[in-house]
């Protein structure tokens, strides 16, 4: 169910979203993103600056972002990954129109992100690092799967989690592998 639903979205986002309509095509990567954050979850309201966190940390990001909770990230795991379990992240790609892009073809939809309050707070917790920094690497993990990477392999993962460190990096968020590295 629906609690709230905040758009974060500027006129020329707006603008951009209606040529979209028109035309979908890659996305030139030196672009600047447009991303929607939906809050769908009452959880969430207790981080009021989840909408920037997100917003700052994927500098390339995904179309939308949905803030939810365990139930309904639940839900979309179950339904899409055939898991019936909550996750942190999950990242959807959009499907991309096929043929010649034009020299005015607006970017294209890159896909949807969704983020689990719950099991974010949890991890975060239990892994003694701040919400915001883990909100952080969980956009840029997410968004990061929208243009390709993957972690099923080993050589797969260390390229991610390479990225994502130089990613962070550039934000002020510590490598949030280390711990792991450590323990």
């Amino acid at each position: 169910m629906v609690h709230e639903l905040r758009k974060v979205i500027t006129r020329s986002a707006r603008e951009t979203n209606s040529r979209r309509k028109q035309n979908s095509a890659p996305m030139a990567l030196s672009t600047a993103p447009i991303s929607e954050v939906l809050v769908v979850a009452e959880c969430w309201q207790i981080e009021p600056d989840a909408e920037t966190i997100i917003q700052r940390a994927i500098a390339a990001a995904a179309e939308l972002v949905m803030l939810t909770d365990d139930d309904g990230i639940r839900t979309l795991n179950r339904n899409w990954r055939g898991i019936d379990k909550p996750t942190n992240v999950l990242s959807f790609p959009a499907l991309q129109p096929t043929g010649p892009r034009g020299p005015g073809d607006a970017p294209r939809m890159l896909g949807d992100i969704a983020i689990a309050y719950e099991t974010t707070r949890r991890e975060a917790e239990e892994e003694r690092k701040p919400f915001d920094h883990h909100l952080s690497h969980l956009a840029v993990h997410g968004f990061l799967h929208l243009v390709g990477y993957d972690h099923e392999k080993d050589q797969e993962a260390e390229t991610m989690e390479e990225l994502e460190r130089e990613i962070l990096s550039q934000l002020g968020i510590p490598d949030p592998y280390a711990e792991r590295m450590d323990d």
